[in-house]
């Protein structure tokens, strides 16, 4: 039986009276079913629950949509069309509800511009700094601030335009087998297939010899075939051997087509500087060789600015500080020989700096730099960032809404996080948090548990009340993880405490000499056929070591790019070149087949992109549909039954279900398609029925809903098999991609590549994979990752779950700090080896969880019993 929030909730502290809550009533966004619940104001709350259950819906769905809503009703109608809103929540009424800033998890702005120091405006603080503090050369005028930003023309370096970094291609790099003949493809960095084809007879057609050796070429020839910007239009003669093509030539026969030739750097710098596809992008990045400018050094800015010094630095060189290394240097800058104008604006500017960079290294952010771009910072870490931002801010009565701050976060640094959060709320705020972890549930002054499960099996508030209050909640899953010895259903449903035994590698890769980021000379040994977990504090090197070095190496040893889970479809199209990993491969790659590397990018950027299509299952339903004699008779074949081809869709709105309606200054509202009513199809498609279902009935239909209804189809019983079974069963079959959470995400691109027949040992790579997981969805995802390495594969996790960690076979602990202070292996060995090592920042946290996985005396009784 659910438990209701009473009129006044008992409280650790004093009984709050009802004018103390935020008071939802008839929430309905989603899947919430007309919740009522009660928030108390002026507290630290968790939202908890599993995966879609509802958490978000009501957090930031409901509470926090409506907040926003409130307050651009009061901005000027004008303005309105300017700003992006969000919708109308579903919900009878909000009582109490002050003003709200969202805190979400996203990745970084897809630009190299954007960084750390612009996100939390102490780039423009420091350029401040230089500008009326700075020491100048003598007779220099002084400089404004903009002319210290890499991002103005008056301050970007002429020669690589504020980027800092210039890229070049070289014979080398092009031709990386100069014993290859062209017909051979020595070019390898021209492009593949038929245009490829059409430069080497383009060749062909000007008298050069591409059936020798590229070595023996005139070098003026190679230069020119590599580094010329001539691009002469000549006939082409397909499929002619040299002899047929010159004698052709001397007939003048009509040719096949005129082809148009392209220099192998020409094509390689156009491509890398417009393409929009990022397998190109990657394919062509290959053969640059990047390097810092040698106008800047690499610091961005014209040589004037780079004049001008502070504390004995410019600001090029301050800018690539650490967060940590830059409160320290500034703290002990020396400000003797300045005016008295400049030591009062230095003094003044620099304690603004220190002031905003406290709450960043108490947020374990130390690490970065402030040139850091932010499409290589996690989207943890970029919360944490605004989080920071948002305590300088001082602002008093608000509602702060956080999305899972404590994701990428080590369990030493989650101290500081709760220590930030409990400042913001002495401030006079309100802190609500949807959040998994325990620890922060533990430290929650109040707790509203959604669920009992996800999508339509959830949406209830289970219980709203004081931590302590969960235990008795019998429906609740995260009851069964926050007290480890209650007894209720979900406990009884669960036995992650039962801890497997350990398994010996079968061999060991051994890695020599890794040099990526701040890792120098580092040597490390990954055991094969085994679970294993690499830890560490955040920024101490774990995914430069596995999702870069490793994967690297491997990928470098198999002779071929790394299989990903995906087509990486939303990388960036302008993003910077990689640094290349430095190292080798000492020993132990023989036995390695493949290499999947799984990661939390999202599966698609547009609606059209879901579940169904991505898995590659809705092409079986596409195929029974196909085959029903309704749809033989009208000939209709498969592509009739996708929404993205005109045949078959509705065209109304294009196979999207809904349609757009614009309200001028209010938010544009989706709104189902008048045509279709949001079932995406035309109405002859819609008449074909597979067993009484129309292909837009099975689109709706849950993950556990479509495994009973093809329970008869074994193309379709096992993706659905492995998606319900590793907690994502209450997902819609046509559920956009967009509306999937990067944890989701990632679980799809696993079941995506094990339902793919395993051929040799496969190493599985993975970084972070239990983040926006609740306990109870990290089980499912054990049991996954626990049958491949039983099934005599690797894997290899980069984790901060220190139950995930408890459970592996082997633990590699980097660190023993961020940054310059990490990058070195502190711990190898098993969990309870690595618990034991006193230098590691993680042995405290994984040796109270080894204690916890050996389960309370209630536990110990049923494996005794077993």
């Amino acid at each position: 039986m659910a438990k209701r929030p009473t009129a006044s909730p008992p409280s650790p502290q004093s009984p709050p009276s009802r004018a103390a809550f935020v008071q939802v009533r008839g929430a309905r966004e989603h899947n919430l079913k007309n919740v009522d619940v009660d928030v108390p104001r002026d507290a630290l709350v968790v939202f908890s629950g599993v995966s879609g259950s509802g958490k978000s819906s009501l957090a930031f769905g409901t509470i926090y949509a409506e907040a926003q809503r409130r307050y651009f009703e009061s901005v000027a109608p004008y303005a309105r069309r300017l700003i992006d809103q969000v919708g109308v929540p579903a919900v009878d009424s909000i009582d109490g509800l002050p003003p709200a800033v969202a805190l979400q998890q996203q990745r970084g702005t897809p630009s190299a511009r954007s960084s750390v120091g612009s996100v939390t405006g102490l780039s423009s603080l420091l350029r401040m700094l230089y500008s009326r503090a700075g020491r100048y050369p003598a007779k220099q005028p002084m400089l404004y601030a903009e002319d210290f930003s890499p991002n103005t023309p008056q301050g970007a370096c002429p020669h690589c335009h504020g980027l800092g970094r210039v890229y070049e291609v070289t014979e080398a790099s092009m031709v990386p087998d100069d014993t290859l003949t062209i017909r051979d493809r020595a070019v390898a960095a021209w492009p593949p297939a038929w245009h490829g084809q059409n430069l080497r007879d383009i060749l062909v057609t000007l008298g050069i010899d591409v059936d020798k050796p590229w070595r023996e070429l005139p070098r003026k020839t190679r230069d020119w075939i590599l580094f010329t910007d001539e691009q002469p239009t000549v006939p082409v003669y397909a499929g002619f051997t040299p002899a047929e093509t010159k004698d052709a030539l001397r007939r003048k026969m009509e040719p096949s087509y005129q082809g148009t030739f392209s220099s192998a750097k020409r094509y390689v710098m156009h491509t890398f500087a417009t393409t929009q596809s990022a397998l190109m992008k990657r394919r062509v990045s290959r053969y640059l060789i990047g390097g810092a400018c040698p106008v800047c050094d690499g610091k961005r800015l014209k040589r004037e600015a780079l004049s001008v010094t502070f504390g004995g630095l410019d600001i090029g060189a301050l800018s690539q500080f650490p967060l940590a290394q830059l409160a320290d240097h500034l703290g002990d800058a020396a400000i003797d020989g300045l005016s008295e104008e400049k030591r009062l604006a230095a003094r003044r500017l620099v304690d603004d700096v220190l002031m905003r960079l406290r709450p960043l290294l108490a947020l374990g952010l130390g690490h970065l730099s402030l040139e850091r771009a932010t499409p290589s910072v996690s989207p943890g870490e970029l919360q944490r960032l605004r989080l920071a931002t948002q305590i300088c801010s001082n602002l008093f009565g608000v509602i702060y809404v956080l999305d899972e701050p404590s994701a990428g976060l080590h369990p030493a640094d989650s101290e500081s996080l709760l220590a930030s959060l409990r400042a913001l709320k002495a401030a006079g705020n309100s802190i609500y948090v949807v959040e998994h972890d325990l620890a922060l549930m533990r430290a929650a002054d109040w707790i509203v548990d959604v669920g009992p499960a996800a999508g339509e099996l959830g949406g209830r508030v289970l219980y709203s009340g004081p931590p302590d209050g969960l235990r008795g909640v019998a429906e609740s899953r995260t009851a069964a993880y926050l007290f480890p010895g209650a007894t209720n259903d979900a406990a009884d449903a669960v036995d992650a405490r039962h801890r497997p035994a350990r398994r010996a590698p079968k061999a060991w890769l051994r890695l020599e000499g890794i040099t990526q980021n701040n890792l120098v000379d580092v040597d490390a040994a990954f055991p094969l056929g085994v679970f294993t977990a690499v830890t560490g504090v955040s920024g101490s090197g774990k995914s430069s070591l596995v999702s870069r070095a490793l994967v690297d190496l491997v990928g470098a040893h198999l002779g071929h790019e790394p299989v990903a889970a995906e087509d990486d479809e939303d990388a960036e199209a302008g993003a910077d070149l990689q640094s290349t990993t430095g190292g080798r491969i000492a020993s132990g790659a023989e036995t390695i087949r493949r290499l999947v590397q799984v990661d939390q990018k999202p599966i698609g950027r547009t609606p059209r992109s879901n579940l169904a299509t991505y898995t590659g299952l809705f092409d079986h339903v596409r195929k029974l549909f196909a085959a029903t004699p309704a749809a033989r008779s009208r000939k209709f074949d498969a592509g009739r039954f996708s929404f993205n081809v005109a045949k078959g869709r509705c065209e109304t709105c294009e196979g999207e279900g809904f349609v757009s309606v614009e309200l001028l200054f209010m938010p544009s509202v989706f709104a189902p398609c008048p045509a279709c009513h949001g079932a995406r199809y035309n109405e002859a498609t819609l008449k074909v029925r597979y067993r009484e279902r129309s292909i837009a009935d099975v689109l709706g239909m849950t993950v556990d809903a479509a495994f009973e209804f093809f329970a008869e189809e074994p193309a379709l019983a096992r993706p659905l098999g492995l998606l319900k079974g590793i907690g994502l069963g209450y997902l819609r079959l046509g559920q956009p991609a967009t509306e999937l959470s990067g944890g989701e995400a990632q679980r799809i691109k696993l079941v995506t590549e094990l339902q793919r027949t395993q051929r040799g040992h496969t190493l599985y790579v993975l970084d972070e994979p239990t983040t926006g997981l609740h306990p109870s969805d990290v089980d499912k995802l054990m049991a996954q990752l626990r049958d491949l390495v039983d099934a005599g594969h690797t894997v290899v996790v980069v984790e901060h779950e220190m139950r995930v960690v408890a459970a592996a076979d082997w633990v590699i602990d980097l660190g023993p700090g961020a940054g310059g202070d990490g990058g070195r292996l502190v711990a190898a060995g098993t969990p309870d080896e690595v618990a034991a090592n006193a230098d590691s920042r993680t042995a405290p946290h994984l040796k109270a969880a080894i204690s916890d996985s050996a389960g309370s005396p209630r536990d110990r009784a049923r494996s005794a019993t077993r």
